[in-house]
């Protein structure tokens, strides 16, 4: 491996890069280009290989380009499995599409987002596999065109993945991602997301006729993100990071849970440390109309047309950059209230309740409190910082 390594996200509007000497542990410099889906994504990084002079580099890469990774879930019932399955999904890099308890009405539903993955789960470890043998035998039925990841039941996995094969369905089976009530186990569907990403949904998109392509990019950039930000919280406590985008605005946070206060879906599904959130209605273009909207329905501003107007343009032109102060003070708006919005609906909200047992709190979220370290993210707050 050479010691110059270029590290390039290839994001849904821009394609970034850094070029880092990993003998000397030192940043050597960075560029930025607008992805190419129009031609190759390989043109973009070719242009910022030029600019850093990283033609011999070794390349390491994540992806979100062409819409990232959408996740659908299917799991026993709403509450509990595919609740379990959603937050998985989450964490492992994608877009949830759709969640589905069981297929009773057939993959009409599901198709119709167009997921990259499907998530099948259900069912504790030596449960109830009767809904999680159904949706298999289903989607073999359909012969189902995408991959679907399986972790449900483990005592029913070996026949959910021959019920599967027999439908010609690509498939990998982890472990149950509720292996039992009050359990939440993520870390082997993850890996086996990151994988089926890698291996299946990276060609398919068609984002590039390169080999060089396909073997750079290591996974989903949410995923990637999401590594790292555990990486800094072993380093710094507990830790949230926003990532404000063009089309999502996501929250990843480390944040280490109190048995105390895991109420509300918490004894049922279980709490995790490790939370993330994909807000896709809150962005500076794709998602800047939408942005805007929830401001004002949540109260961080009032009615503000020039802004509106600010907002709409964004969300006609995606590639579109401010020039004069003006234009760059609205980005900075924009930014701000995808943020907040954002970091509102990761926190969740407490209740107080009396029950059996007396006063509870319950929480829904993630308990941000105690966040030693709060990390702002994306082009909009790189640029602000510089300008």
């Amino acid at each position: 491996m050479s010691n110059r390594v270029a590290c390039v996200d290839f994001g849904s509007t821009f394609t970034k890069a850094l070029l880092v000497d990993v003998d000397e542990v030192r940043l050597l410099g960075s560029a930025a280009h607008r992805t190419t889906l129009d031609s190759d994504v390989m043109d973009g990084w070719a242009a910022c290989a030029a600019k850093l002079g990283a033609g011999d580099a070794d390349v390491l890469a994540c992806s979100s380009a062409g819409g990232g990774l959408r996740i659908a879930v299917v799991g026993n019932e709403e509450l509990v499995t595919a609740e379990a399955g959603r937050r998985v999904a989450l964490s492992s890099g994608g877009v949830v599409v759709h969640v589905a308890a069981g297929l009773a009405q057939g993959t009409g539903a599901l198709a119709a987002v167009g997921p990259d993955v499907v998530l099948l789960v259900g069912g504790t470890d030596g449960g109830n596999a009767e809904v999680l043998l159904e949706c298999a035998g289903v989607l073999a039925a359909a012969r189902w065109p995408t991959p679907v990841v399986v972790a449900g039941d483990s005592s029913a996995a070996e026949e959910v993945s021959d019920i599967l094969r027999g439908g010609g369905v690509a498939h990998r089976v982890a472990d149950n991602v509720l292996p039992r009530i009050g359990v939440l186990a993520p870390d082997s569907a993850r890996t086996s997301i990151r994988s089926v990403f890698v291996e299946h949904v990276i060609g398919g998109k068609h984002l590039s006729h390169s080999d060089a392509f396909h073997s750079a990019v290591r996974g989903a950039t949410p995923d990637v993100v999401l590594a790292g930000v555990e990486l800094l919280g072993a380093l710094a406590g507990d830790v949230a990071v926003v990532d404000v985008g063009g089309a999502t605005t996501d929250v990843h946070s480390v944040v280490e849970v109190d048995p105390d206060q895991a109420h509300g879906l918490g004894p049922v599904v279980g709490a995790t440390a490790v939370n993330r959130t994909v807000e896709a209605d809150l962005g500076m273009r794709w998602s800047a109309s939408s942005t805007y909207d929830h401001a004002v329905a949540t109260g961080l501003t009032g009615a503000d047309p020039e802004l509106a107007t600010a907002a709409a343009a964004r969300t006609a032109e995606p590639g579109w950059l401010p020039e004069s102060a003006a234009e760059k003070a609205a980005d900075a708006r924009l930014a701000a209230y995808a943020i907040g919005v954002a970091l509102r609906r990761h926190a969740g909200r407490a209740r107080v309740s009396f029950g059996p047992d007396g006063r509870v709190v319950e929480r829904s979220g993630t308990d941000l409190r105690e966040v030693d370290l709060l990390v702002g993210s994306g082009g909009v707050l790189r640029h602000a910082a510089t300008t």
